[in-house]
């Protein structure tokens, strides 16, 4: 799936459901020791198929730990992304000689959570995304916008070092083609780590097949990478929280009320 949302020069792997044997190194297992298994089992998966991508670009099987903000640290002139859902895990790299970032997320194909488009879309997204969901009611478009924001964050990041919220992207869609465009908000003082202009427009594509939502970004060019930046894990959690919905148990378990919430690296 993930492969067909991505241009050539990005490595791809995927496989739907936690591989049993999934071996991590040492310095690998200890960052998640204390994890439930469930997320030890997603997390070994996940790096599973970072390395089965990584082994696409020619590269050796090597630790992927995480910066101080919980990134994975790819190896060097390497950006990548890794992304959980219930039921599938994917990871895909690429050299920065050939483009300088790409992000991706996997979602369930379901709707929304109530009230949380309200908090992911602008007006204009919404009324674009109603519009849509006359002419294919079949794709869950709200939840389907959410995930393309959480593939366009993870590829601006690590050019640029710094956050976006939903309200800064606006995305517009090509459905026939399943490609869509995002255009970024002016962010102040906002540049790639070799000093040029952040990116304002970013391309993507996406699919919907076996029950899942899979989006892609890809930012094209040579760019440095900005070193162990922040994991982005589904802001699902935090939005279902300021609507007033109550969370319970381990941080590390998915959320009460949202037990397909999404991980992405």
């Amino acid at each position: 799936m993930i492969e067909r949302v991505l241009p050539e020069p990005v490595a791809t792997a995927e496989v739907f459901g936690d591989v049993d044997g999934a071996g991590l190194f040492p310095a690998e297992r200890a960052l998640v020791a204390r994890a439930v298994r469930s997320r030890q089992r997603e997390f070994a998966t996940g790096r599973y198929c970072a390395r089965r991508a990584l082994a696409g670009l020619g590269l050796p099987a090597r630790p992927l730990l995480w910066g101080t903000k919980g990134a994975p640290l790819w190896p060097e002139a390497v950006r990548g992304s890794i992304t959980h859902c219930a039921g599938y895990r994917a990871a895909a790299v690429v050299h920065l000689s050939r483009m300088a970032s790409v992000g991706i997320d996997a979602e369930p194909h379901h709707p929304l959570p109530e009230g949380v488009l309200g908090a992911v879309a602008r007006p204009a997204e919404e009324a674009r995304i109603a519009q849509l969901a006359l002419r294919e009611p079949e794709v869950h478009w709200g939840r389907l916008l959410f995930s393309a924001k959480e593939s366009v964050y993870k590829a601006w990041y690590p050019l640029t070092g710094l956050p976006l919220r939903f309200g800064q992207v606006r995305v517009d869609w090509f459905p026939d083609r399943q490609e869509f465009t995002a255009h970024v908000a002016p962010v102040p003082d906002a540049s790639t780590r070799d000093g040029g202009p952040a990116p304002r427009e970013l391309s993507g594509r996406w699919l919907v097949e076996r029950g899942i939502v899979v989006t892609a970004v890809t930012v094209p060019g040579q760019r440095g990478p900005v070193p162990g930046g922040p994991a982005r894990q589904s802001y699902l959690p935090g939005l279902l929280e300021r609507e007033g919905r109550r969370h319970g148990g381990s941080p590390d378990a998915p959320p009460s009320g949202v037990s397909d919430a999404c991980r992405s690296e």
